[in-house]
């Protein structure tokens, strides 16, 4: 089966909006880190909006921004196995992504690919 997605544009996570002014859902497929593999050294996200194939990445301010203040929405995984994304703002540091599934935080975003 062909990917028709191989050609869609880079863009910005923030800039994806339906028509409607509703914001879509992204899937994370790939992460960036700085340092020692944890969810707070997690510096960029790689994503794809897969009903219109658009593609982009954004950095981790710019992420959390957009999913806490814009009310965006981003997972990991296929629609058998998914993992919502979520904010986490711990106390007296910056926050971060990390995925929620089964009632519990998860690992998702450390078990991606990088990029």
């Amino acid at each position: 089966m062909r990917n028709i997605c191989n050609s869609a544009p880079v863009r910005d996570v923030r800039d994806e909006k339906e028509s409607t002014g509703e914001t879509l859902a992204v899937r994370v497929t790939h992460v960036r880190l700085s340092g020692f593999d944890s969810h707070e050294n997690i510096t960029h996200f790689q994503w794809i909006e897969e009903e219109t194939c658009k593609t982009g990445w954004n950095n981790k301010a710019s992420m959390v921004e957009w999913m806490d203040v814009q009310g965006g929405r981003a997972y990991v995984g296929s629609s058998n196995a998914r993992a919502e994304v979520g904010v986490i703002k711990p106390e007296g540091r910056a926050p971060y992504l990390r995925t929620y599934a089964d009632g519990d935080w998860n690992n998702n975003l450390l078990s991606l690919p990088r990029f």
